[in-house]
């Protein structure tokens, strides 16, 4: 038995861009999940009840449609495929599939009402839900229906997500359809399963049970890793599955197969809510399969995918550039704390905002980091508070530069970077220009070399026009990574 970390490739931005590669059809049970939150100062005097003053309501797909929106946010091409009934929130959850990029096939069935879970917040706790919904098998006619459907979706298709939920589509005849056209093309298949009859699954590459419901299917314990293995194997002996992806919570994730074990630490830094975990799981390991990774791979993926979502409140999902700065901080050990992606540097900057303390950035490719470029930093740094360093990516580097550079990976040159005192975070960007990075931090002070003018700086409108400032530093003369590099003779 091994006990692995999490698997980490040379490149972390090409794994990530194979995830927006991937293309995956998806089918399940889908439903609306809608939030109302509000303050709770009372108890109501005509019954022992909190009283839910109302502040904000908000509705988003779940079930199998949050590992629509899942997949969408790490930018692969879904298709979704599933049933709702002639209603308002099934009108309600077509449009809001499409406003996250998901292509989906919604089957309207007339008499069968959309599953809605409504759940009622106060302080960031749950104090109510209440669930509407039909978990009736389809009939005939709409099965029918839906495997045509299905069928006809794999034909362009990375990998097949069945994410059964138990509300009725996933029927025994449409999941055998499913998994039969799936193998029959060469796609892996992989479940996010219901209930105790793992038989309905078989044929599966891959389900993804949590410690209880591999617990409930077995009818066996599950309480050590030893336990977890025998049971996962047990699943795999008797329905011809492929692997058993274990999550486990706080214990990370187990990766079963009839010949391997794989043991995942969690990479939660902090929980806030385990909301839609599972299926953040489930649709990073069917993008990262789908983009040709090996399960092992594609689980570490997954799982680092779940420590990101799992430090959200609601049902959330993971950005591509999320997981990239994710897997980057990983690999930076005592540093991990300065690097940041764009989202972890947006709630970054805006804490320190929120505490008083003033904002500065500047940006380079900091290629070979010599004394003009401390300088720099040194004095950007006395001038704010708190110092951002947008680093241009490896890629970035090369279209400007050239193909010979950066003499130095990304992942060097942002080390080198954080552990400079003046430095109190570092993002990278793959874009050309920090643009966008700069409209995102909204910084109160924009700082370049003296070897620039205000006018030329990207992102100097920008900041001016929102009450910043703009600031030109003298640099130390004679220092330049083009010419270090030219008397190394590159």
């Amino acid at each position: 038995m091994t006990d692995k970390a999490t698997a980490n490739g040379p490149d972390i931005q090409a794994l990530v861009e194979g995830l927006a590669r991937a293309r995956v059809a998806l089918a399940g049970d889908v439903m609306l999940d809608r939030f109302v939150y509000g303050e709770v100062s009372r108890i109501s005097p005509e019954a022992p009840i909190p009283v839910l003053r109302v502040g904000d309501e908000k509705a988003m797909p779940g079930g199998a449609g949050n590992v629509a929106r899942n997949l969408a946010a790490l930018g692969a091409k879904v298709d979704f495929l599933s049933v709702v009934g002639d209603d308002e929130a099934g009108a309600e959850l077509k449009t809001a599939l499409g406003a996250e990029a998901v292509t989906s096939s919604l089957t309207v069935v007339p008499g069968r009402e959309t599953t809605v879970k409504m759940r009622f917040v106060a302080m960031g706790q749950q104090v109510l839900r209440v669930d509407r919904e039909t978990n009736l098998p389809l009939g005939n006619a709409p099965s029918e229906k839906f495997i045509a459907g299905l069928t006809a979706a794999l034909d362009d298709k990375d990998v097949l997500v069945l994410s059964d939920y138990g509300k009725g589509v996933l029927t025994p005849a449409v999941l055998a359809a499913a998994i039969t056209a799936a193998r029959g093309k060469g796609l892996p298949v992989v479940i996010d399963p219901k209930g105790r009859d793992y038989a309905r699954y078989a044929g599966a590459d891959v389900v993804t049970p949590n410690r209880k419901e591999l617990g409930e299917a077995t009818g066996l314990p599950v309480d050590s890793d030893e336990e977890i293995v025998a049971a996962a194997r047990a699943l795999i002996a008797a329905h011809g599955i492929g692997a058993v992806v274990v999550t486990r919570a706080q214990a990370g994730m187990s990766v079963v197969t009839a010949n391997d074990v794989t043991h995942l630490k969690a990479e939660a830094r902090e929980v806030f809510d385990v909301s839609g975990a599972g299926d953040t799981v489930v649709s990073t390991l069917a993008a990262a399969l789908g983009s040709g990774l090996s399960l092992p791979e594609a689980a570490a993926l997954a799982n680092s995918a779940a420590g990101i979502v799992v430090g959200k409140v609601g049902t959330a999902v993971v950005h591509g550039d999320e997981l990239a700065a994710k897997l980057r901080e990983r690999e930076l050990s005592a540093l991990e704390a300065k690097i940041a992606g764009l989202e972890s540097a947006r709630d970054i900057v805006e804490a320190w905002r929120a505490r008083g303390l003033s904002v500065g950035f500047t940006n380079g490719c900091f290629d070979l980091l010599h004394p003009g470029h401390v300088t720099l930093l040194d004095k950007a740094r006395t001038l704010c508070d708190r110092l951002v360093v947008g680093l241009n990516s490896d890629s970035s580097v090369k279209r400007l530069k050239g193909e010979d550079r950066p003499v130095q990976p990304e992942i060097a040159r942002a080390t080198v970077l954080a552990a400079l005192q003046s430095v109190d975070l570092v993002v990278i960007f793959e874009e050309d220009t920090p643009a966008r990075l700069i409209e995102t931090l909204r910084p109160g002070l924009l700082v370049k070399g003296g070897d620039y003018k205000v006018s030329e700086i990207v992102g100097a409108d920008f900041v001016q026009a929102n009450g910043g400032r703009v600031e030109i530093v003298d640099i130390v003369p004679g220092f330049s990574t083009t010419g270090t590099i030219a008397r190394l003779g590159r």
